[in-house]
């Protein structure tokens, strides 16, 4: 792999992802003592459905695929590079993985584990409720995305099984906004 990620070359990286925008100095640097970097090989399993929602991660260098089982094929559903972050709604619920993630390439990636996270939350870090606004951002654009991805599908589909499967995802989504 690449050059050591140093705690220098980790804080210039931070201050470049937008997740962390909005953090000054010091709340950065409260955050960057959680992280824990982490090194994949190619096709590499960063985590998988199902598994235990217990980390973050944000990608340093290289390149994740998000991957959904569905019907027992594995379909490519995003590529994430450079300050792009994932799993992101475990750290806030700490429910289990809905969809696996693998490097398509040699792959460093920060990683926030959830018990840190909380440490933070608990001893109410300002940085970590901000943190939690811009996941809750994110979270909101990627839901606004589905919303309207999911409404030019029902547009395409007339057949009525089809359509009457997709009108309950429409109507749940549409309540969240």
């Amino acid at each position: 792999m690449a050059r050591p990620v140093t705690r220098e070359r980790m804080f210039d990286f931070l201050r470049d992802v937008p997740l962390f925008g909005d953090l000054d100095e010091q709340e950065l640097a409260d955050l960057a003592t959680q992280f824990e970097v982490a090194e994949f090989a190619p096709s590499a399993w960063v985590f998988r459905e199902g598994d235990a929602g217990d980390a973050w991660y944000v990608v340093f260098d290289g390149e994740v695929e998000v991957v959904k089982e569905l019907g027992g094929d594995l379909r490519v559903v995003a590529v994430l590079g450079p300050r792009a972050a994932f799993g992101e709604m475990a750290i806030l619920d700490g429910s289990r993985r809905s969809a696996s993630v693998r490097s398509t390439s040699n792959t460093v990636a920060l990683k926030f584990p959830r018990s840190g996270f909380a440490r933070l939350l608990t001893a109410g870090n300002l940085g970590a409720y901000k943190l939690v606004h811009q996941m809750a951002l994110l979270l909101v654009s990627r839901q606004r995305r589905t919303t309207h991805r999911l409404a030019e599908l029902m547009g395409m589909v007339s057949e009525g099984d089809v359509r009457d499967g997709l009108l309950p995802l429409l109507d749940q989504s549409s309540v969240a906004e």
